[in-house]
């Protein structure tokens, strides 16, 4: 597998790692005053989706984002590599997920 960003190999394993060390700010942490809640950002390099979910529900603690950053990221990068397989494994050089064959009642 390769970066996406700088196009290191390694295993997905190795390249996991590899996004929080060679990467980090890829990663946005932020409040949304909204709504009260913490989240992270992270958006795909090769297509317009990207993704924002929220990091702590509760939002309450004011060091959340500071304290568990690495954490937060790591499972941001982990949500990115599922995005890469689905939809640009080759572009990472992941092989692509199968599809699943149809079963009777052509459900997979």
């Amino acid at each position: 597998m390769n970066c996406p960003y700088c196009r290191r190999e390694g295993t997905r394993m190795e390249t996991h790692a590899h996004l929080w060390d060679g990467h980090p700010d890829q990663v946005r942490t932020f409040r949304d005053e909204a709504k009260g809640t913490l989240k992270f950002a992270l958006d795909c390099p090769f297509c317009d989706e990207g993704m924002e979910r929220v990091a702590n529900p509760r939002g309450r603690e004011e060091d959340f984002l500071t304290e568990f950053r690495r954490e937060i990221a790591l499972v941001a990068f982990d949500l990115l590599l599922y995005h890469f397989q689905a939809s640009h494994a080759e572009q990472v050089g992941l092989p692509p997920i199968p599809d699943e064959p149809a079963t009777e009642g052509g459900l997979p």
